[in-house]
C-alpha cells in the first residue's frame, strides 16, 4: 500500500474512532465515518468492508500497541521497577488511545454479537499474553504456583475496573504513580514472590492518567 493511502487510512480510523465515541458503535453508520472523513462513501468502501472491519482493525491495533509496550521481566535487573514500568505501560497505551478504550470499557456489546466477539478476542489476547508472562515468572521463581490463566483474569479484571472508575471520575487528581503503586502493592501482596529481589532506588514519576509526565524545571544557577 502506497504512503499516501496508508495516510488516508490511518486518516479513517481516527475519524471513526472519534464517530464510534461520539455516536456510539451501535448507532454509528458508515455514512457517518464518511461524511466526518470528508471522503465519498464509495471510497470509504474501498478502504474498509463495512463498520466492523474498522471496528476490529482499530482493536487489533491497540494489541499490537500493548504487547509493543510490555516487556520481558530480567530476575538480574531490578524486578520489581520492571513489574511497575509493565503496568505503567498498560495504562498509558489504554489512556493515550481514550477513544478507542472508550468502545472497550463504557459500550455495551449485547446489541451486536460481533461487537461481543472481537471485544471477548481483545481480552483473551490480553490474558493470555499475561499468562504467558506469568507462567514463566512461575519458572523464575517470582510467581506463587498456582493457574496463570486465573490470575491473569484476576489481573486485568481489577485493572479494567480501575480505569473504568478513573475515567468516570473527570475531576480526580489521583495520579498515574499512585494508580500503578497501589496495583503493584495489590500483586505484591497476592502472587508475586520478589523478596529480596528488589534493588535499585525508588523513581517518582507523577502524571495524571492520560497525560504525559511532566518535565521538571532546570535548577537555576546561584552563581552570581
Amino acid at each position: 500500500m502506497s504512503t499516501k493511502k496508508q495516510d488516508r487510512r490511518e486518516q479513517i480510523l481516527s475519524v471513526a474512532s472519534d464517530v464510534f465515541a461520539t455516536k456510539g458503535y451501535h448507532e454509528a453508520k458508515m455514512d457517518d465515518i464518511a461524511a466526518a472523513a470528508r471522503v465519498a462513501k464509495g471510497t470509504l468502501y474501498l478502504y474498509f468492508q463495512d463498520k466492523r472491519a474498522i471496528f476490529s482493525e482499530l482493536i487489533n491495533g491497540l494489541a499490537v500497541q500493548l504487547s509493543m509496550a510490555i516487556i520481558p521481566v530480567d530476575t538480574e535487573a531490578d524486578v520489581a521497577a520492571q513489574v511497575k514500568h509493565n503496568i505503567r505501560a498498560i495504562i498509558g497505551v489504554l489512556a493515550q488511545q481514550p477513544r478507542v478504550t472508550s468502545l472497550l470499557f463504557d459500550q455495551a456489546s449485547g446489541v451486536d454479537e460481533n461487537f461481543r466477539l472481537k471485544t471477548d478476542s481483545f481480552y483473551r489476547t490480553l490474558k493470555d499474553l499475561l499468562a504467558t508472562s506469568l507462567a514463566e515468572g512461575q519458572r523464575l521463581g517470582i510467581v506463587r504456583e498456582g493457574d496463570p490463566k486465573l490470575y491473569a483474569s484476576m489481573t486485568i479484571g481489577g485493572l479494567r475496573e480501575v480505569l473504568v472508575e478513573t475515567r468516570q471520575k473527570r475531576g480526580s487528581k489521583r495520579t498515574r504513580e499512585q494508580v500503578v503503586e497501589a496495583f503493584f502493592g495489590v500483586l505484591e501482596g497476592g502472587y508475586l514472590r520478589l523478596g529480596a529481589m528488589r534493588k535499585g532506588p525508588k523513581r517518582r514519576v507523577y502524571a495524571t492518567i492520560g497525560e504525559a509526565p511532566r518535565k521538571r524545571p532546570k535548577a537555576r544557577s546561584t552563581d552570581g
